[in-house]
């Protein structure tokens, strides 16, 4: 018996070893996901699976809204020939899961199935060969008829894959062939992720491509919105406890430093501004990582570092005007902290590439590694944003340390001056090194909390 045995049900093959569907020894296109949802129906029956066990089990890595199960679980029904109303092979349990409710499943090699009979060959080819035109063209003739109910996106999705499915260039030209295509247009290319051997499907440079691409925007931006909230929130909150980690850390040192003058009272002090300073550049960077997550597929790891920069660029912006008012409107303090855009792109950008070298083998859209690969993203987006702040502090743009020891500079009788720190390195002062030391540790755990707050999936570890 092998390792791994294959299933055979009805006229169907499920070869786990070679990860393909088969009927009658032909194998039908399946992505992998869905393939492995079958698989785990398959292994469970006749129990019912409940939707976030299939979640858990074959999105482990991914995060994707309840939409795309349903998707799925349409693809497979179309697949197999099953009826919802109906169901011989998948049952759906409302609010509950899904069950493979076939009664007649073997395990075994079944190697005979990679080679299908002649007779059985012919019969599959001659029903392929049923004028592929035609049936593109009622494909999208359908699409069209439910172009304009919202409640049909599902329906318009399975489409969608069914003409990837039938040719990609082929369908291609019958959907631009017609008047108001842009939306079936914007599915088909939006779809060409979800069906294995699916071709381009370029926008620009085709009629009605602009709408298309809006329709596109717009659809992805939805998914923005309801997938994407937590993540920037759960991202703040992990960046948030890095500072403060960091402000209890530098607040020991300082005031045990050789020449130390503040008093223990500067630990919270520092906790409290290293929180507030990582959860308000999280929120910028996170919010444009995860957007772009979303948005992009074709380009996700450009994307995402665009998104990170864009992010931190702007919420610097933010937080240097408002820092920069308080200090004179309320203590009367003209401290020089600009350069914050350039800080907030050069450090949002270095988290975003640690985060999307890391995770892009898991696939597009938005991932949630587990175990290992979630380490590995978040010591790589800390090495990576650790030696983009080193880099900044030597080019002389003052991180949260270096702000704190500028206003305590400014300020007449302020004991948070970050002198004493220099002692620990040999420098009289708060020297480059010192400064270089404190940038690069501040940057790190920034990093690392912020993508280890950002791959938090469901509220687990």
């Amino acid at each position: 018996m092998p390792s791994l045995p294959a299933y055979r049900f009805a006229e169907f093959v499920v070869s786990r070893r070679r990860r393909q569907l088969l009927r009658q020894g032909e194998p039908l296109p399946l992505i992998p996901k869905y393939f492995d949802l079958l698989v785990l129906l398959i292994e469970r029956r006749p129990d019912v699976v409940s939707r976030r066990e299939i979640f858990d089990t074959v999105w482990r890595d991914v995060i994707v809204s309840d939409g795309a199960l349903t998707q799925a679980i349409r693809t497979l029904r179309r697949v197999l020939g099953d009826d919802s109303r109906e169901p011989n092979y998948i049952r759906t349990i409302s609010r509950h899961g899904y069950s493979f409710v076939f009664p007649n499943v073997e395990e075994g090699d079944f190697e005979e199935a990679r080679s299908p009979r002649p007779l059985e060959t012919a019969a599959v080819n001659a029903g392929q060969a049923l004028a592929p035109e035609a049936q593109i063209a009622q494909l999208a003739a359908r699409m069209r008829e439910l172009a304009n109910q919202p409640q049909s996106i599902e329906e318009r999705r399975d489409l969608a894959q069914q003409l990837h499915a039938i040719g990609t260039t082929q369908a291609l030209k019958v959907l631009v062939a017609e008047p108001g295509h842009a939306a079936a247009l914007a599915l088909l290319r939006d779809t060409r992720w979800e069906v294995a051997g699916a071709g381009p499907v370029p926008l620009f440079g085709q009629p009605e491509g602009a709408a298309a691409a809006w329709w596109l925007a717009r659809w992805r931006a939805r998914d923005v919105l309801r997938i994407t909230a937590r993540r920037w929130v759960q991202a703040a909150g992990g960046a948030a406890a890095a500072g403060m980690l960091a402000g209890l850390l530098g607040g020991g040192l300082l005031v045990s430093a050789p020449t130390a003058a503040a008093p223990v009272t500067a630990i919270p002090v520092l906790m409290v501004l290293g929180a507030v300073a990582g959860f308000v550049g999280a929120a910028g960077v996170a919010a444009g990582i995860a957007a772009a997550e979303a948005v992009s597929r074709s380009r996700r790891s450009l994307a995402i570092v665009v998104g990170g920069s864009l992010g931190g660029a702007a919420v610097a912006l933010l937080a240097q005007a408002l820092a920069t008012w308080t200090l004179a409107t309320l203590f009367g303090l003209s401290v020089p902290i600009g350069g914050a855009a350039i800080e907030g792109a050069c450090l949002g950008g270095a988290v975003a590439l640690g985060y999307a070298i890391t995770t892009a083998r898991l696939g597009g859209g938005i991932v949630a590694p587990r175990g290992a690969a979630r380490w590995r993203a978040a010591i790589a987006a800390a090495l990576l944003t650790g030696l983009a702040a080193a880099i900044l502090s030597r080019a002389g743009f003052p991180l949260v340390g270096g702000i704190i020891d500028r206003v305590a500079e400014a300020s007449r009788g302020s004991q948070m001056a970050l002198t004493p720190l220099g002692g620990w390195l040999g420098e009289p002062a708060f020297g480059p090194l010192t400064q270089t030391l404190v940038a690069a540790f501040e940057g790190a755990l920034f990093g690392f909390g912020l993508t280890w707050g950002l791959t938090k999936r469901s509220g687990k570890s």
